[in-house]
């Protein structure tokens, strides 16, 4: 009996084993279901959809888009969190996966321990822009001197809360030592029209929504937040370009999968996804929505989360930063 039982256990660990192998080596077997933590029309969506089309071409399986918002992305992140480690559900996030967890303090999942890290996609620069109740302020420089000479008077608009839009007005005040007023929206759009109506002073938005406003003159650009200058603004100068030594901020987006996920389905879809960034139409469309195509290994994408979340928990502490 005891035989029979060892023999039988080690049959199954076998077959255990090599279903696993083959679960990896034929993967996918079914459309891969790609959740986006935010609404759709936005940057990630626009990045995850033009990816996905190509890249299910590539792997023989569709990407299906799914939109799963809410809570800053959490709600997303956590169905991914809890989904079966087979390659069939991945995740496209954002800086957030760096930030929300000192922004909300507790998690139902956690973002580094619970996710298997895919590739790097793109970054789409925020700009700091300014409306026209600012005529004297024609760069970085003038708006410094201004902020120092009315303390606690100018105001920067967001899209809420903990957003990278924020961080970034909050970083800026940190290097710069100046008092700026953070007025929080509820999305991007509604900050940007208070912006042109006058009723805020300056905004760090994404190129992809300040860029028609900029060519229209209704807006004027001082800075981009990377560390490059953005192809969709060539002539626009970088902060730390501008003066304001050390500053930095890319609004990145990332593929994540669950925790376990076979190394060889996470090999696939890392080749998958940045042979898609490669093709012509994709270009067209990154180049559209002013995004910079990234890529990286999955180690190099694991390095980057640490060291983002390393970097925006002590602002936040910092700076006191809440979501109320």
């Amino acid at each position: 009996m005891k035989t029979t039982a060892l023999l039988l256990a080690l049959g199954l660990g076998w077959s255990g084993a090599v279903m696993a192998q083959t679960s990896a080596t034929d993967w996918p077997t079914r459309p891969i279901r790609w959740v986006v933590p935010f609404p759709p029309g936005g940057a990630m969506d626009a990045i995850a959809r033009a990816l996905g089309e190509k890249a299910g071409k590539s792997v023989g399986q569709s990407f299906v888009i799914e939109n799963k918002p809410g809570a800053g992305g959490n709600i997303g992140a956590d169905f991914v969190a809890k989904a079966p480690a087979d390659g069939h559900t991945i995740m496209i996030t954002s800086i957030g996966m760096a930030t929300n967890k000192p922004l909300y303090g507790k998690l139902s999942y956690d973002p580094i321990k619970d996710f298997a890290p895919v590739s790097l996609l793109a970054v789409v620069p925020n700009v700091l822009v300014t409306n026209n109740t600012q005529p004297n302020v024609k760069n970085v420089a003038d708006l410094v001197a201004a902020a120092r000479k009315a303390p606690g008077q100018l105001t920067y608009a967001s899209a809420g809360n903990g957003t990278s839009i924020h961080l970034a007005g909050e970083l800026f005040a940190s290097l710069t030592k100046t008092d700026l007023v953070h007025v929080p929206y509820k999305g991007s759009s509604p900050a940007v029209s208070d912006l042109l109506g006058g009723q805020v002073n300056y905004m760090f938005d994404s190129v992809t929504s300040a860029r028609p406003h900029l060519q229209s003159g209704k807006l004027r650009a001082l800075g981009v937040t990377t560390a490059k200058r953005s192809s969709a603004l060539p002539d626009v100068p970088t902060l730390a370009e501008a003066g304001v030594t050390g500053y930095e901020l890319s609004p990145w987006f990332a593929v994540f999968a669950p925790a376990g996920t076979p190394k060889a389905t996470i090999g696939k879809l890392q080749a998958a996804l940045t042979d898609a960034m490669k093709q012509p139409d994709v270009v067209k469309r990154f180049e559209a929505i002013g995004a910079e195509a990234i890529g990286s290994t999955p180690d190099e994408l694991a390095v980057h989360l640490q060291r983002e979340s390393t970097r925006w928990s002590k602002l936040i502490a910092e700076r006191g930063i809440q979501l109320d």
